[in-house]
């Protein structure tokens, strides 16, 4: 059993605070709701100086969230109702509360728009704007789909960007530990050889007396890569240093390839389902522009949008500005003389897509072999020194 305070508003209305002790807050939360009590807030507690902090909410549970309830939409259930289910099925206390608040807000005649607001989820600001054009049409199931659809794809381009540099740094991070292991216990049972008459030559010198400082310094070699990892993790925090980093790698041969494709799919996926829910092209473009992450590109596309406003055609904005390729182009501009914008660019973000896809192939095909030859050449470094070290050693001794 774990120990609960909550939030709820009464059958008066009347805000009222409280704890209680279930096995989950999903538990709890179905439990104040039979009682006809709405739950605004629900969260652990800390028990006698125990901190016990409330879990984060993934992507994933929120990604699986709204698409239940678009699938409850879609399926007949009216908004309120189908709020309703999930402020009783949600498993994370964060979902939980965030229902029943859209919930509470629905039932005082409020818009889904000013509800999901209220809610204070984390979602993208297309999410909010896709709501508004569903309501505003009629077809809220089907925007809201559009909007599942577009924070799954953002997710896993996420995934696939976090999978690509996580491979990377296993490869660096092995590496760096294989050359700590082999100055500091290895090369250190031949320093004997420094203390010859001969002269040593200097590779054979550097290598040992470099394997004798590690040893002596080796915890202080740790603390100071301990250091090191948690101020990279503080700073990567920040979203300035963030940005910096991203356009760093974009500026990379193969791997700012594949992250310009990815940018590029971004864009045109956002840019397809907001029109296709009737959002206005540059509300549409506004947004599907902040979602871009490399500066260069954002500039590009924001310059493009200045030129739309200004009258000029979106293809030809964004060939004057060079935001896309020529594929994209000429997708672009049969969309717009067909009047079929929204499926041309989804057409096109799925070609970008299967593009970068295969860049990102080529990237890590290309990582494993230099990582290898990398650290291979300096174990090798290494090794020769101790083996010219023991050969001169033996030659002095002749």
């Amino acid at each position: 059993m774990q120990e609960f305070q909550y939030e709820v508003f009464d059958r008066q209305g009347r805000r009222l605070q409280g704890r209680a002790e279930a096995e989950s807050a999903a538990e709890l939360a179905r439990r104040l709701a039979g009682e006809g009590q709405t739950l605004v807030q629900l969260s652990p507690r800390t028990v006698a100086g125990k901190n016990l902090l409330r879990r984060r909410l993934g992507a994933q549970e929120l990604l699986v969230a709204f698409h239940e309830l678009a699938t409850l939409l879609e399926s007949g259930v009216s908004l309120g109702d189908a709020v309703l289910a999930q402020s009783r099925g949600s498993r994370h206390p964060q979902l939980t509360a965030a229902f029943a608040i859209m919930g509470k807000a629905l039932a005082q005649g409020q818009s889904f728009l000013a509800a999901l607001k209220d809610s204070g989820l984390p979602l993208p600001d297309y999410a909010y704007q896709l709501a508004e054009a569903g309501e505003l049409t009629g077809h809220l199931p089907q925007a809201l789909r559009q909007a599942v659809q577009q924070m799954e794809y953002d997710q896993k381009v996420a995934a696939e960007l976090k999978s690509a540099l996580t491979y990377p740094a296993i490869l660096v991070v092995a590496g760096a530990g294989a050359v700590f292991f082999v100055f500091s216990f290895v090369v250190p049972q031949f320093s004997n050889l420094l203390q010859g008459d001969g002269d040593l030559p200097l590779l054979a010198e550097l290598v040992l007396r470099t394997g004798l400082w590690f040893n002596s310094n080796n915890w202080l070699l740790l603390a100071l890569g301990a250091a090191l990892a948690a101020a990279a993790a503080f700073l990567l925090r920040q979203a300035a240093l963030r940005q910096r980093l991203m356009d760093a790698l974009a500026a990379l041969p193969l791997l700012g390839d594949w992250l310009a494709q990815a940018d590029a799919a971004r864009w045109a996926s956002v840019m397809s389902a907001m029109l296709a829910n009737r959002v206005e092209l540059m509300d549409a473009l506004g947004l599907a522009t902040r979602g871009v992450k490399v500066s260069r590109r954002r500039a590009s596309l924001e310059r493009a949008g200045a030129e739309v406003r200004g009258g000029a055609a979106l293809a030809d904005a964004l060939e004057k500005q060079d935001a896309l390729t020529p594929t994209g182009y000429n997708l672009v501009r049969v969309g717009e003389l067909s009047g079929q914008l929204a499926q041309m660019l989804g057409s096109l973000a799925r070609l970008y897509e299967e593009n970068g896809a295969r860049r990102m192939k080529r990237f890590l095909n290309l990582i494993e072999p230099a990582a290898i030859l990398v650290i291979g050449g300096i174990l090798g470094t290494i090794m020769v020194g101790v083996i010219l070290a023991i050969t001169s050693a033996h030659e002095g001794v002749l």
